[in-house]
């Protein structure tokens, strides 16, 4: 059975930090691509981030690029999502998704992805 799960969401002060972390397990990870995406409430969810399996490079959308950092580390089947200088804008749900035939240009798309987490909350609010 396959199982993503988030981890390290919670309320932040605006330009604050926190790590997320997406642990995987029931597949092969260093397979998998992994992407974070995002949903606040009343809004469509959105690509933030990925890394590929292979080489692990990395594609960011524009809104987070330059405060936002995805790694992963294959040993603990972990990708990590580092935010800084949080926004309130960044207020959502983030969610990890896995996918295992991605090509770079479509790590961005969700319809690409097999498996997802359930989500952890990020609050940025003064």
């Amino acid at each position: 059975q396959v199982q993503l799960v988030e981890s390290g969401g919670g309320p932040v002060q605006p330009g604050g930090s926190l790590r997320l972390a997406c642990v995987a397990s029931g597949i092969t990870f260093s397979r998998y691509s992994v992407g974070w995406f995002r949903q606040d409430l009343g809004k469509e969810r959105e690509f933030v981030a990925a890394i590929k399996s292979y080489g692990g490079s990395t594609v960011y959308a524009d809104s987070v690029k330059g405060r936002f950092t995805i790694s992963r580390d294959n040993a603990k089947s972990t990708v990590y999502l580092q935010m800084n200088n949080l926004r309130p804008e960044d207020t959502a749900v983030y969610y990890c998704a896995a996918g295992s035939r991605l090509i770079t240009s479509s790590l961005n798309s969700q319809s690409a992805y097999d498996y997802w987490g359930q989500g952890t909350q990020v609050t940025v609010s003064s």
